[in-house]
């Protein structure tokens, strides 16, 4: 099969552009693109025209171009007058100017302008949509309509780099009447977005688009995102969303950025929340709110691995197994005796070097570092910095461990402060 021929055209350039019948009248100026959505997304459905009679669509089979740069009607009687169609996304209504998340470089940007094809010739002339401009190109062009002559606006824009996003990965956010866009992105990719990139493409967004993104997410990447965004965020976030919704979504979050959460929420709606959460995770929860925001206790995490003092090291690999919570987070394994006082730690490295059967209280550091759960941030953070800390376990005055305090919560009372 030859392939077919195709001449690019932008957006910009048709609009405006006289259309005509086959005896030359004038019927009408373009005024914009329709394109189907859902199933047919991407498919040029028809082209919308300013009449004398006012809006009137065609579909773009009846439409080619003709050699002197004008379009072409095939029959004036596949002209029919605009409806309010739900169904069509308008390229220059909908489209131009909004914001739309590029995938590929984990931020959002604006649109400038679209790029169309003509396909082959004669019975088989179609337009369709290629692209979308986010850079210079599709700017320049929008700035100097008008000012220079279409054909020699196309050629030197053709000569500005191009930063576009292919078609096939744009699609509307839902089917309202803002019709707000954005690209397509299948939850398996939205789970490869790191936490840290999604939410900084939600704050780049406005709160109805990052209302329509957020919840879309599944429960375990809006946890992960969560954590990563401004308490005013989170609160806006969850505003619409119900307590069952974000007790699902709370659930999976770590413990200590869940009590942080719901510390910042009004006391009637974190109650309500509280309520719809499993048992163990609430408990969790709510013995965390319990301490002071800027204590050790409110800065830690109580997700971490422990075992017995004179456990062997296989009971420290199944432990690790069936850890629930973050396993990038964990760097050591905590040696509890029969009262959970904290009597050892493991780094990872050691127990992997080991035999299954040897004795932890073997391998474990000869000192371990910890703080009381009523020890400030301050000098928690000072802790940190004179030992090179990675983590550090918080004890109750009864020496028991009660949870661990990660370089990053630290960090983030650092930046805090600056």
């Amino acid at each position: 099969m030859e392939p077919r021929n195709t001449t690019r055209v932008s957006l910009t350039a048709l609009l405006g552009i006289p259309v005509t019948d086959s005896k030359g009248q004038v019927r009408g100026k373009l005024n914009d693109i329709a394109v189907a959505t859902g199933p047919e997304a991407g498919r040029v459905a028809g082209l919308v025209l300013k009449t004398r009679d006012g809006l009137a669509i065609v579909p773009s089979q009846e439409v080619m171009e003709t050699p002197a740069g004008t379009l072409e009607l095939r029959s004036t009687e596949a002209i029919t007058p605009l409806k309010d169609e739900g169904n069509y996304l308008y390229l220059q209504q909908d489209l131009v100017d909004r914001q739309i998340i590029d995938i590929h470089g984990r931020k959002v940007v604006r649109v400038n302008d679209v790029d169309l094809e003509w396909l082959g010739q004669g019975a088989a002339h179609l337009l369709r949509v290629a692209e979308v401009e986010v850079g210079l190109r599709g700017a320049f062009r929008r700035i100097f309509k008008g000012v220079l002559p279409r054909a020699r606006l196309e050629a030197v824009s053709r000569k500005l780099a191009a930063r576009a996003i292919p078609w096939q990965f744009v699609d509307v956010i839902e089917p309202d009447p803002a019709r707000r866009v954005k690209l397509r992105i299948e939850h398996e990719r939205l789970s490869e977005i790191h936490p840290s990139d999604l939410a900084d493409i939600l704050e780049d967004l406005a709160p109805a688009e990052r209302e329509a993104i957020f919840t879309s997410l599944d429960e375990e990447v809006a946890a992960e995102t969560l954590e990563e965004v401004e308490p005013k965020l989170q609160k806006a976030l969850l505003e619409k969303l119900d307590e069952e919704r974000i007790a699902d979504i709370v659930e999976e979050m770590d413990p200590g950025a869940a009590a942080d959460l719901l510390a910042e929420l009004p006391e009637d709606r974190s109650d309500a929340i509280l309520e719809e959460m499993e048992p163990e995770e609430r408990q969790e929860v709510e013995e965390l709110l319990e301490f002071e925001e800027n204590s050790a206790a409110g800065a830690m995490t109580t997700d971490f691995v422990s075992v017995p003092w004179e456990a062997p090291v296989a009971q420290a690999v199944q432990a690790l197994r069936s850890f629930e919570g973050d396993p990038e987070s964990v760097t050591e394994i905590y040696l509890l005796n029969e009262k959970r006082v904290l009597r050892g730690a493991v780094p990872l490295a050691r127990l992997v070097m080991a035999q299954p059967e040897t004795r932890l209280n073997l391998l474990s550091e000869p000192r371990v570092l910890s703080c009381p759960a009523d020890m400030h941030q301050n000098e928690l953070a000072e802790m940190f910095d004179k030992y090179n800390l990675h983590a550090l376990p918080v004890v109750d005055a009864q020496s028991r461990m009660v949870g661990l305090v990660q370089a990053e919560h630290v960090i983030s009372f650092l930046r805090e402060k600056l």
